[in-house]
């Protein structure tokens, strides 16, 4: 009997969609297809929050790796799509990989079939209507942060320290009474003398938490494998809460943006054209007191 792996994908975009293109929907089809057509399946494999274009799913790498095996002989995906997004890597395993493994691949939406002659050319202009579709995606993506960011809207994942969000608004701030002091000791110790080494020094002695284990202690998994070396405050965090104008209550963003919308790798933007909007939250400290902040950086300088 043949033997298949069915494939299953679904991103953060895709679940705003009209057309639900939920897990259990694709991995219903995929079944029912693979029963019809008279496959024993060997595993379904599932990927849900990444992005067609991302070629570093751990159930996507896992699948390539057992087809390589040949531990298999078919891979079923609802269509082409969520397979892969990215023009290359639908060339190497469809075109080049999968007939040096032995290995179907087979849309069932879409019809995609590398066992039908003649197809390649298809499964080609598949690939750049799929990009295209990922460019298009991005492209209104940022622009709607854009206008959130013009808003004074905050669209950060994480609240800056000494702010939560709201809870029924999440691009809103509220202070947060259990950091906020922290917060204003920093400011009163560097008006009076201290420097951010002292300051760092000062905050881990007292065993005050980070910034990181603060917000691992709330539940937020911030992607750390060693969350003991974050126990210690260093200078660097202090000198940038000293700088940040969202503790008057200003909101900062755009300072940074992706190089490309098929890359995870960001470049940092001129401050000329970050996106500033003043008194959006309640402030932690005074604009007297931050302006002193900024002065005395300013004298140390020179």
């Amino acid at each position: 009997m043949k033997r298949a792996a069915l494939y299953c994908r679904i991103s953060v975009e895709d679940k705003g969609s009209f057309e639900s293109e939920s897990i259990k929907n694709q991995r219903e089809l995929l079944e029912k297809y693979a029963f019809e057509k008279g496959y024993d399946v060997y595993k379904i494999y599932f990927d849900e929050d990444y992005s067609g274009l991302d070629d570093d799913r751990p159930q996507f790498k896992e699948m390539i790796c057992n087809a390589e095996k040949g531990f298999f002989d078919t891979i079923i995906c609802k269509n082409q799509s969520r397979f892969t997004r990215n023009i290359a890597t639908a060339e190497k395993y469809l075109n080049l990989k999968f007939p040096e493994w032995g290995i179907r691949f087979i849309g069932v939406v879409d019809n995609v079939d590398t066992d039908l002659k003649g197809g390649k050319r298809m499964r080609q202009i598949n690939s750049l209507v799929n990009e295209w579709y990922c460019e298009e995606i991005s492209e209104n993506i940022r622009a709607v942060f854009k206008r959130k960011m013009e808003e004074g809207l905050f669209i950060g994942p994480y609240a800056p320290y000494g702010y939560i969000k709201n809870r029924f608004e999440k691009h809103k701030l509220d202070v947060d009474e259990n950091t906020a002091e922290n917060v204003k000791f920093i400011f009163n110790m560097f008006i009076e003398g201290k420097n951010c080494g002292q300051i760092a020094n000062l905050l881990t002695n007292r065993n005050i938490p980070t910034p990181s284990q603060y917000k691992i202690s709330k539940g937020q998994d911030l992607g750390r494998k060693n969350i003991k070396k974050y126990g210690v405050w260093s200078q660097n965090t202090v000198r940038k809460i000293l700088k940040n104008p969202v503790y008057v209550g200003d909101m900062v963003q755009g300072k940074e943006k992706k190089i490309s919308y098929k890359s995870k790798k960001v470049t940092l933007v001129s401050s000329d054209n970050w996106i500033m909007v003043k008194n959006t939250h309640n402030p932690i400290v005074s604009r007297e007191d931050f302006e002193k902040v900024q002065s005395i950086f300013d004298k140390n300088k020179k």
